[in-house]
C-alpha cells in the first residue's frame, strides 16, 4: 500500500462520563478503501466527526498529508481535501445538478452590470465530473428531487471530486437503495480508488464491504478491536469482531 494520508493518533473523546473514543489509532493510505464497522455507539461518527472537524477530541492528534488538522474548523478541513458525505447527502432537492456541484460556492457572471447565477456554465462543469465519473444523467436541468437515489449519491460524490477531494468519507452510502442502484453506487466507490482517491466508507451492509474494502477497522465501545487487511477475514469473522464474541469467549 502506497504512503499513509490521514492518521489518527491516541485520539480520545467523552461526553462528559461517556468514552465515546479510548486513545483511538486510525490510518489510511492513498488509493485504499477502508470500511470502519461497528455496531451504533461503537464510536465510528464520533472518530469521523473529529476528523471532519466537527468535534474537537480531548487527547490525541489527527494527521492529514504530514499535517496536524486536530481541532481545526470544518470549513478548513474541507479546504485541505476531506469531503465527507453524509446518509442525508446534505443536497438541495429544489436546485438542479450543476447547482448542488456548486452548493455554497455558486458561479456567477454579470447581466447588464448585475451579478446572476451562471447555470450553464455550472451545468458544463457538473458534466465533466459526471463524465470523469462515467456517470450519465439525462439532463442536468433536472431538479435533484426527480432524481434515483443512485443518481443522488452520484451528485454528492461529484461535488466532492469537482473540489479536490483527497479523502472522502461516504457514511451508509448504500442504505435505501434498491439492488442496481447499490451496484452503481459500488462502482462509484471503485472509481473513486482507480484514481488514487481513498476513501472511509461506514456500512453496516457486510456485501459492500466484502465487495470494495481493501481493509476492515471494527470499533466496540470506542476501541478499535481488530484491523484486518483484505484476505484476512470473512462476514462471519468480522461480525464476532463487532459484536465481541473474542471477548465473551475470553471471559467464559
Amino acid at each position: 500500500m502506497s504512503e499513509l494520508i490521514l492518521q489518527c493518533q491516541q485520539v480520545s473523546k467523552h461526553f462528559g462520563g461517556l468514552v465515546a473514543l479510548n486513545h483511538v489509532d486510525f490510518d489510511v493510505s492513498c488509493g485504499e478503501v477502508v470500511a470502519l464497522l461497528g455496531d451504533n455507539g461503537a464510536g465510528k461518527s464520533t472518530l469521523i466527526k473529529c476528523i471532519s472537524g466537527v468535534y474537537r477530541p480531548e487527547q490525541g492528534r489527527i494527521i492529514f498529508d504530514g499535517k496536524d488538522i486536530t481541532g481545526h474548523a470544518p470549513s478548513e478541513i474541507r479546504d485541505s481535501g476531506i469531503e465527507t458525505i453524509y446518509q442525508d447527502l446534505a443536497l438541495a432537492e429544489n436546485l438542479d445538478v450543476g447547482a448542488n456541484v456548486f452548493l455554497g460556492k455558486e458561479k456567477t457572471r454579470r447581466l447588464f452590470g448585475i451579478p446572476v447565477t451562471d447555470d450553464e456554465y455550472m451545468r458544463r462543469e457538473a458534466a465533466k465530473v459526471l463524465d470523469r465519473l462515467d456517470i450519465h444523467i439525462p439532463s442536468l436541468k433536472q431538479k435533484l428531487v426527480n432524481l434515483s437515489g443512485g443518481q443522488r449519491q452520484a451528485v454528492a460524490i461529484a461535488r466532492a471530486l469537482y473540489w479536490n477531494a483527497r479523502l472522502v468519507i461516504m457514511d451508509e452510502p448504500t442504505a435505501a437503495l434498491g439492488v442496481p442502484e447499490q451496484r452503481k453506487v459500488l462502482a462509484l466507490v471503485r472509481s473513486l480508488r482507480d484514481q488514487g482517491i481513498p476513501i472511509i466508507l461506514i456500512s453496516h451492509t457486510m456485501q459492500d464491504v466484502m465487495e470494495v474494502a481493501d481493509r476492515c477497522v471494527v470499533m466496540r465501545r470506542g476501541r478499535v478491536v481488530a484491523n484486518l487487511p483484505k484476505g484476512e477475514y470473512d462476514v462471519e469473522v468480522l461480525v464476532k469482531h463487532i459484536v465481541g464474541a473474542g471477548e465473551m469467549s475470553a471471559a467464559s
